[in-house]
């Protein structure tokens, strides 16, 4: 499902708020013109008919010029401007009886009631007539259009802090933890990302007293093992000098796999990611493993590149050679590469629980001599970090563990 942002969201509410409001606007226009059109003639055609019945039947100036100003109507006596007015002022409206005729004209600015009887035509303009009604609606809409616009330029305003504040949380997540996003506002985003860089300040402090303390344990660890190294090597040959000697470079190894463990579960991981020949990490897995180079067989491309870290791809490596060895049968371990997965094959007994439970730290099938220890749970780290998938199954005696990238998942 494709994510919405929050600006697009914003956006389109003011965009349908607006659409709304021009169509409500159209439509009420268009509503009030017509009534205005019809008022405006029937109140015309009311002051026609009574102004032409006043000069047929009561023809009492005194009186007739006294309605005029009632009816807010003002006679134009200047001939010569009458006569202009007519003859430039368009007619929209006639009508013809038996005791005359009434013309209504009208233009950009004013309207006016032209009354023409037997004895009499007159020229009267509608003081009462507003020819600025309809910008009035115009203006009243077009402050409401401005108010929208600046709501909505005040609101993304208001949410842009969190387009910083998520660029620096996907730093964060990242392993970046140089990060600074304190705001001085006094809204709940300015809340949360000074909320957030308080945690990212305390995990700062967390880190750095964890690396000290790791430091600190692994000088302490590795001075003694230092100095039982160097005595082993004094003692005479024979099988104790060379399990002394295996114990410490065990002890060493497993200082070096703590410290891998601590990086990688940390989160705070940087891979160096480049081409890597496979031979190259399989000979440093060897290396790491301390085994026999014959105790591994290499089927197939052999001179394969991979985009990956070397130093922790070496060591999911060496785990998985470590596994495969110490539950086997005969005591080796096939690797098989291609473009799509790096697969590992060792005869023995199948896996007895699913391969999840085995990616937790020391699982083992019940008996502790038979436990995986750490090795699965930091291949399955380090795979992650390169964005890989472990994969398993049992054919034939044989047990298949498979690298493979998430996004071409195939059943083994």
């Amino acid at each position: 499902m494709k994510k919405s942002s929050i600006f697009t969201s914003i956006t389109f509410i003011f965009i349908t708020a607006t659409i709304g409001i021009i169509f409500t606007f159209i439509f009420f226009y268009q509503y009030e013109k017509k009534q205005n059109q019809k008022d405006f003639l029937n109140r015309y055609a009311l002051m026609s008919k009574s102004i032409q019945y006043q000069l047929v039947f009561s023809p009492d100036l005194k009186d007739f010029f006294k309605l005029l100003k009632e009816d807010k109507v003002q006679p134009i006596q200047n001939i010569k401007k009458a006569l202009k007015i007519l003859n430039s002022t368009p007619i929209i409206y006639r009508h013809t009886s038996p005791i005359g005729t009434a013309l209504i004209l009208r233009n950009k600015k004013n309207a006016y009631l032209y009354i023409v009887t037997k004895k009499y035509s007159l020229l009267l303009k509608d003081l009462l007539y507003n020819s600025n009604r309809n910008i009035i609606y115009i203006l009243i809409f077009a402050l409401i259009f401005a108010l929208i616009i600046m709501a909505y330029i005040f609101t993304i305003k208001k949410f842009l802090p969190l387009k910083t504040l998520k660029i620096e949380i996907d730093k964060f997540a990242k392993g970046d933890l140089n990060v600074n996003i304190h705001s001085d506002g006094k809204d709940e985003i300015a809340d949360v990302s000074n909320a957030f860089n308080n945690a990212v300040a305390r995990i700062k402090r967390l880190n750095s007293s964890r690396i000290l303390f790791l430091r600190n344990i692994m000088h302490e660890l590795k001075t003694p093992i230092t100095k039982g190294r160097i005595t082993a090597e004094m003692l005479p040959e024979g099988k104790n000098k060379e399990r002394l000697i295996n114990v410490f470079e065990k002890l060493q190894s497993l200082i070096n796999e703590f410290i891998t463990i601590e990086k990688i579960s940390s989160g705070f991981i940087v891979l160096d990611i480049k081409p890597v020949r496979l031979i190259d990490m399989i000979d440093e897995a060897v290396d790491l493993a301390m085994i026999n180079k014959n105790q591994i067989q290499l089927i197939k491309n052999r001179d394969i590149i991979l985009n990956v870290d070397f130093k922790f791809f070496s060591i999911a490596i060496k785990n998985m050679i470590d596994n495969g060895i110490k539950y086997s049968i005969d005591q080796k371990v096939q690797i098989i590469a291609n473009d799509k997965a790096l697969i590992f094959k060792n005869r023995g007994e199948k896996l007895k629980k699913d391969l999840k439970e085995y990616m937790e730290p020391f699982t083992s099938d019940g008996n502790q001599k038979d436990s995986f220890g750490l090795g699965l749970y930091l291949v399955d780290n380090i795979l992650r970090a390169h964005k890989l998938q472990l994969l398993y199954g049992y054919k034939d005696g044989w047990n298949t563990f498979v690298f493979k990238n998430i996004d071409k998942l195939q059943k083994v």
